[in-house]
């Protein structure tokens, strides 16, 4: 009917663009699995591709914030006076130097939301209402999580609509990921009935290797359509681009990583 109607007082896309954003959290608890290089390379090529994005460093190490150039010593606020009620989150804000892309960053101080807020009523979810404060504001959200199931992971799957899960080409690389998943499910059956897993997208993948199609093959096997078509090289020029302060679209944008991350991100918003 919203449609087929062309008598409304505000045009349709003004309509569409008060939509609210799609919230994606990009969580695994094992560490270096490429968790930190998907989420700013996803959220630059979500930019790229004309969504107004909005990063969100919710892991104490801040490794997002630095590596998409912001620098932390600069910072007055972050994260962190966002959680525990002294700033709002238009506040702590800041434009990068991509198009379409903010950064909401972190810093260490970050790891005292975890005992200031642990007798906190409602702690799970204090970062929706957070984000609920900007939600209109941008097409996606994407949220880099700590490499722990903590009360800042359970923070960022409250608020999220999906999670993306990065998952490394090498051996051993399922274990432990049934826990995530079990705590996806807890998540959705207590705080968030809407959650749902976005995809499972394999990282490092080496095409010289035998394992890194072995794991691939495994993840197909295991969870079928769930894992994203599009697969993240092993990249020295991927490694590099957090140390320049730089998604790999400024760094290197011809690179085979910057490509992917493009595809990864046309596969997110198809689905």
């Amino acid at each position: 009917m919203l449609f087929c109607s062309f008598s409304l007082q505000k045009p349709l896309f003004m309509l569409i663009s008060s939509a609210m954003a799609q919230i994606i959290c990009i969580a695994n608890q094992k560490g270096g699995v490429g968790k930190t290089t998907t989420a700013i390379n996803l959220a630059t090529a979500l930019a790229q591709i004309g969504k107004n994005t909005l990063l969100v460093d919710c892991d104490p190490q801040a490794n997002a914030t630095t590596g998409i150039g912001i620098h932390k010593a600069s910072l007055r606020k972050s994260l962190y006076h966002g959680l525990i009620g002294e700033a709002s989150a238009k506040e702590l804000i800041q434009k990068t130097e991509v198009r379409r892309l903010s950064v909401l960053p972190a810093r260490v101080d970050l790891i005292g939301f975890e005992v200031e807020m642990m007798d906190h009523e409602g702690r799970e979810l204090i970062m929706k209402e957070l984000l609920g404060e900007v939600r209109n504001d941008f097409d996606y959200i994407v949220i880099d999580c700590p490499p722990s199931l903590s009360l800042l992971t359970l923070n960022a799957m409250a608020a999220a609509d999906s999670i993306l899960v990065p998952l490394q080409s090498e051996f051993y690389a399922l274990e432990g990921l049934s826990q995530l998943l079990d705590t996806v499910k807890r998540i959705k059956a207590s705080i968030n009935k809407e959650l749902r897993i976005s995809g499972i997208v394999l990282t490092m993948f080496d095409r010289r290797t035998n394992l890194s199609f072995q794991v691939a093959e495994e993840a197909e096997k295991h969870f079928g359509d769930i894992v994203f078509a599009t697969r993240i090289p092993r990249s020295v020029r991927l490694s590099e681009a957090p140390s320049y302060g730089e998604p790999i679209f400024l760094y290197d944008p011809s690179s085979v990583g910057a490509k992917s991350y493009l595809a990864l991100a046309r596969e997110v918003v198809e689905r």
